[in-house]
């Protein structure tokens, strides 16, 4: 641990820096430091999947012999900076980062961001060097700036002080909040990519609500999500909101953050309902859609995002309610902005985007005391994809927010046990979501002479829905209904031509 500051890493990490070690004797047996993140999480017994290095010299060339020694990948991170990446494909540590030294070790190590990360340890040593108090700075769990100036060189750095804090549960010490308060609006200059990557690993914590709130605090949440800022304030109807709009998409977060967790009678709840399909459903949500970003990371994103057009569709009707109309398929409009702002992944942008866009479905799907029809289920299946299980949580989080304080154990167990039976009736009835097909587009074209174009693909998806219903069960009664739908069609042409004034 941190008290004795020695620098005792685990045995995988040994085995990598061994072979470090090895390289750094044949490239002209230049001197090499593990530094920064690697010795702090050494220090704090936390895993280590990263290692980082310091080299005199040549770090380009440092990572290509290392990359050869590893059977990894070189990746060059920043030219003018002589910054390198060697991605290992098997074992703990995945990246070996190598950047040239800023002078000796000492001026690189102060031109560091934070204390906690400018600390060095000599290849196979043990002894930590400290040059800016992070050892005692990692004792008193605080993440200090060792200047304010190092956010202006970098201002990804405002970002990084808030994610490295709630990754770690340290504070961030008052001068260093003070500074980044005064620098928010930089961080707009820092690349979208960069921005994106350390959001999503904040959003993956457990703890991703505390870290919003941190990020709110500091003034970096209205930087990222300008389109939030227009819901603080603004009051819901109903017995049913306790927050305001901005507060109840955050809180939207807590929500999944315990229910995630399995902690308190939220988690609690939901896992026992939930533990037919816990394993497949965990899996499902560690799952990476992108670069290391799991599924969870994104469930909270659209959490945070599901009510954001609210302030756009706010209308008081003349009755004197106010409705938000429309702000799921709005919302989820500006949700596909944003999250193409700060460039994710076309696969990602389309799952927080149906997020969004569904959120509201699950509960529209029958009519209070009701069991949804099967078509109904059929229909939300179709729309929502493999984004349906995440689309359950997030209306389950969605209700948690809404009511808050007020949420009684009895009202959330019978919210839990109706996206239970949803989800139950959606995989357990898979067959009936995904019928077999009976008549092929060419069979439509050239059984009942309708023209090609998007008429077919609609008569298409109209036999599914009745064969998800159980009112078609064959190839014939498929053309049955085929047949009828075009007799509609026909009758209503017919009345709307005679309709017209002559």
């Amino acid at each position: 641990m941190v008290d004795d500051a020695r620098f005792e890493p685990p045995p995988y990490l040994i085995t990598v820096i061994g072979r470090v070690a090895e390289v750094a004797r044949s490239v002209s047996n230049r001197g090499a430091d593990v530094v920064g993140g690697t010795v702090r999480d050494v220090l704090l017994s936390r895993p280590v999947h990263d290692l980082d290095l310091a080299v005199a010299g040549d770090a380009a060339a440092f990572a290509r012999a290392l990359a050869d020694a590893l059977a990894g990948h070189y990746v060059r991170l920043d030219g003018e900076r002589d910054i390198a990446r060697v991605v290992i494909d098997v074992g703990e540590v995945r990246t070996v980062d190598v950047a040239a030294r800023q002078g000796t070790l000492e001026d690189d190590l102060r031109r560091r961001d934070f204390t906690i990360d400018a600390l060095a340890v000599p290849l196979g040593g043990s002894e930590v060097i400290d040059v800016t108090g992070g050892l005692g700075d990692l004792r008193a769990r605080v993440v200090r700036a060792i200047a304010p100036e190092r956010f202006d060189e970098d201002p990804l750095r405002l970002l990084r002080a808030a994610r490295i804090a709630s990754e770690l549960g340290f504070a961030i010490e008052p001068a260093t909040c003070e500074a980044i308060r005064l620098r928010a609006t930089r961080l707009r200059e820092a690349a979208p990519e960069r921005q994106r990557d350390e959001l999503a690993r904040l959003v993956a914590l457990d703890a991703a609500y505390d870290g919003l709130r941190l990020l709110d605090d500091l003034g970096l949440l209205s930087v990222l999500f300008p389109e939030l800022d227009g819901g603080r304030g603004l009051s819901q109807p109903g017995p049913f909101h306790a927050y305001d709009v901005f507060e109840h998409n955050v809180r939207t977060v807590e929500a999944l953050d315990a229910m995630l967790a399995g902690a308190g009678w939220l988690g609690e709840t939901l896992w026992q309902a939930f533990a037919w399909c816990e394993r497949d459903l965990r899996a499902y949500l560690a799952e990476e859609m992108s670069e290391g970003r799991p599924r969870a990371a994104l469930l909270r994103i659209g959490g945070l995002l599901h009510d954001v057009a609210k302030p756009q569709t706010c209308a008081e009707l003349p009755d004197g309610r106010v409705r938000f109309v429309g702000h799921d398929d709005i919302g989820a409009r500006i949700a596909g902005e944003i999250m193409r702002r700060l460039r994710f992944s076309a696969a990602e942008v389309r799952f927080v985007q149906t997020l969004v866009a569904e959120h509201l479905r699950p509960v529209q799907l029958a009519q209070v005391g009701e069991v949804p029809t099967l078509r109904a289920i059929y229909r939300f299946a179709r729309d929502a994809g493999d984004a349906l299980p995440a689309v359950l949580l997030l209306a389950l989080a969605d209700a948690a927010a809404a009511r808050g304080p007020s949420l009684t154990r009895d009202g959330w167990a019978r919210h839990v046990a109706y996206m239970n039976s949803l989800l139950v009736r959606t995989f357990g009835e898979a067959a009936t979501m995904h019928p077999p097909r009976l008549l092929s587009g060419h069979d439509i074209m050239s059984r009942f002479g309708v023209p090609e174009g998007p008429r077919v693909g609609r008569l298409l998806e109209a036999v599914r829905e009745a064969q998800a219903a159980g009112e078609v069960q064959d190839v014939a009664g498929a053309e049955a209904y085929v047949r009828r739908l075009l007799a509609e069609e026909g009758a209503a042409i017919t009345d709307q031509a005679e309709a017209r004034p002559s």
